[in-house]
């Protein structure tokens, strides 16, 4: 799993998502900080106590309401536990991405972050597994794997073909201080064209191909703007 892409995926989601207030958002990062500390495995086992604690939240109620919600909406998948010595079962919702294996060099970086939810030498259970007798270290890389993938492929995240939707065009546009008529130009303009450039061949950014959109309106603009000043000196002739 490529821990950036999973997380971009995730705000953007959260940020068109209104149903969701602070607390979901902080019981999801809990969640996902502790996937990223189980070497994001399909399943994984929690404890509810570390998890509020992790996530600032207070109150059991507030806590199996959250869950449930975030479960309902398809962020994660929640497996309550009947056994009190056994934590609930969590399976992650893979958001917007495809689950293609990563390859890469291991990096201690987000090591460390995975240390600080979970202090190295003090696994919960169902976090660990028993291998001849002895208990397997969560934070090192298992058959060659590491949390994000090398720096040719994060390079790559950079490059994106094609917006996933309108709303991405209109945020962009807005960012950049156009409103939704031009990011709407925009778009439809490409989408009728698969996004491709007018030579045929497809577009490899399209924020890149959008800011040029954005310059060649502008200059547009500028060129028609009615010249006053041209027009005063022509009635003063007059």
């Amino acid at each position: 799993m490529n821990y950036i892409k999973l997380l971009n995926a995730a705000f953007e989601k959260f940020y068109f998502d209104d149903r969701l207030n602070p607390t979901h958002i902080s019981l999801y990062m809990a969640l996902f900080q502790e996937w990223n500390s189980c070497r994001f495995m399909d399943e994984f086992y929690v404890n509810r106590r570390d998890v509020m604690r992790c996530a600032k939240i207070g109150s059991k109620s507030t806590y199996h309401r959250c869950i449930v919600e975030l479960d309902s909406w398809q962020y994660l998948s929640y497996f309550p536990s009947n056994n009190p010595y056994k934590g609930s079962k969590i399976k992650m919702a893979i958001i917007g991405t495809s689950d293609e294996p990563v390859v890469g060099q291991y990096n201690p970086i987000l090591e460390q972050l995975a240390e600080q939810y979970h202090p190295r030498g003090v696994p919960l259970e169902g976090h660990h597994h028993p291998k001849n007798g002895q208990v397997v270290n969560l934070h090192r890389p298992i058959g060659g794997q590491a949390l994000v993938s090398e720096t040719n492929n994060i390079k790559q995240e950079n490059y994106i073909k094609q917006p996933k939707g309108w709303q991405a065009v209109f945020v962009f546009f807005e960012e950049k201080g156009f409103d939704a008529d031009e990011a709407k130009k925009f778009f439809e303009h490409y989408q009728t064209r698969n996004w491709q450039t007018g030579d045929g061949k497809e577009i490899r950014d399209w924020r890149a191909v959008a800011i040029n959109w954005m310059d060649r309106t502008e200059i547009f603009d500028e060129e028609n703007k009615p010249n006053k000043k041209q027009a005063s000196q022509i009635k003063d002739n007059l």
